[in-house]
């Protein structure tokens, strides 16, 4: 069976389940809000699952093997089968999911099944639209600092995966979805809250630095709900001090994206 039939019957098996092929996981049926993280599985996605169970949000997570995802997070989250790159398979993923965290990436240069075109543009793109057509509240992006920039070395190196990158938020802005779109310097895997954060606009040149994965979970999830932050798009680095946030401040600070937005 190839990708695309399989994906279809992972989609079908997702839809005839409520739109949770699960492997066990927790249950949906009222409660906290529902919280669709893709890209779930990275190390980005890891992070955030963790700190929207921590803040008491029930996660859905998309994948496209739930029997793999289930060694990671077991039953503490629902499994939607699904796969970006088949649109049609995210329509049961997104029903009654009120928030949609995209931490989609492709990061395997010269992958023809795997490249920033069909993962960083299509599929965020497919993503976006699925979640407006299924009334999604708040649809929150992992795009990248540095995606305004031609010339960037990643550009080089991983297949254009800036410039796809930028065309990804800009699908998010036509897709009529609410949406706010995080640009993360460098990431580490540093402990989180042992730094300050640095929050920018406009993508400057020479702006650089880096956060911790954890730390950017924090921001993605702290994020969602809060009108302060919709249709914003921000670049955001970690500095010395403390992570003492007041985020709707945070958030309201912030200039709102004029179409398009570079």
């Amino acid at each position: 069976m190839n990708r695309r039939s399989t994906v279809a019957a992972l989609a079908a098996l997702a839809a005839l389940l409520g739109g949770c092929a699960s492997a066990g996981g927790a249950r949906e049926d009222g409660g906290a809000p529902v919280v669709l993280v893709a890209g779930a599985t990275g190390g980005t996605g890891q992070e955030v699952v963790r700190e929207a169970l921590g803040q008491g949000y029930r996660v859905r997570v998309l994948v496209r093997d739930s029997a793999k995802a289930y060694t990671l997070f077991g039953d503490r989250v629902n499994y939607a089968v699904g796969d970006v790159r088949e649109p049609r398979s995210l329509r049961a993923a997104v029903r009654g999911a009120r928030y949609v965290i995209s931490a989609l990436g492709s990061n395997t240069p010269r992958d023809p099944e795997n490249s920033p075109q069909l993962v960083d543009f299509a599929g965020v793109k497919a993503l976006a639209e699925a979640a407006r057509a299924a009334g999604v509240e708040h649809f929150v992006l992992v795009s990248s600092m540095g995606v305004t920039h031609r010339d960037h070395p990643l550009n080089r190196t991983l297949d254009g995966i800036l410039e796809w990158k930028l065309k990804g938020e800009e699908a998010v802005r036509a897709s009529g979805v609410r949406y706010t779109i995080v640009r993360p310097g460098s990431l580490t895997n540093d402990p989180p809250g042992q730094a300050s954060l640095r929050v920018m606009q406009g993508d400057p040149r020479d702006a650089s630095g880096r956060i911790s994965r954890a730390d950017l979970a924090r921001v993605l999830v702290n994020a969602l709900g809060r009108p302060e932050g919709w249709g914003k798009t921000f670049e955001i680095v970690a500095e010395p001090g403390s992570m003492d946030v007041d985020w709707s401040a945070l958030f309201a600070t912030l200039e709102p994206d004029s179409q398009p937005r570079s």
